[in-house]
């Protein structure tokens, strides 16, 4: 029995373990995850959304991360050989939930966020909300992170039957 509902080694075992459709779901995942969130951010430029203030630098490899672990933590629930045990949403699925918020306002415009302009007002959002957006996004992606972490080794632990 494991003291520890995390491995890294066991995470990467059930990495490693991947067949082409898991990374084809990931790789999915991950796009889907960029346009869901960089859209509406217009952190990847549309048509549809703008910002009044430009896109920081640090947004892009934010945007990246929150991507690939939202893809390696959605491929997760895809589901696997019968013979497989079944991580449980408990096994970080909140976590990886509220990371994937928090993204969206890690990278988004800080004075086009209505809940925030309404808070602080418009200079408020600069003058707090912007400099802390950066701390939301390694708070994101350290959700993400312990979220696949905690999935994949779920993946890799052997269950436990009941003795009769």
């Amino acid at each position: 029995m494991s003291s520890s509902p995390r491995s890294w080694r066991r995470a990467g075992t059930a990495l490693r373990g991947w067949r082409s459709r898991r990374w084809t779901v990931a790789g999915a995942g991950a796009l889907a995850t960029a346009v869901l969130v960089g859209a509406p951010t217009d952190v990847v430029p549309n048509p549809l959304f703008g910002r009044s203030v430009p896109v920081q630098w640090w947004n892009y490899p934010a945007l990246a991360v929150t991507a690939v672990l939202a893809g390696i933590v959605l491929t997760t629930y895809v589901r696997r050989p019968s013979s497989s045990p079944e991580p449980h949403a408990a096994d970080g699925g909140r976590l990886g939930a509220i990371g994937g918020v928090l993204s969206f306002f890690a990278v988004g415009c800080p004075v086009c966020n209505k809940l925030v302009l309404v808070l602080l007002g418009a200079s408020g959002a600069l003058s707090y909300w912007a400099p802390l957006q950066p701390l939301l996004a390694v708070l994101s992606a350290g959700l993400l992170a312990e979220a696949a972490l905690r999935r994949l080794s779920a993946e890799t632990e052997c269950p436990v039957t009941p003795s009769a």
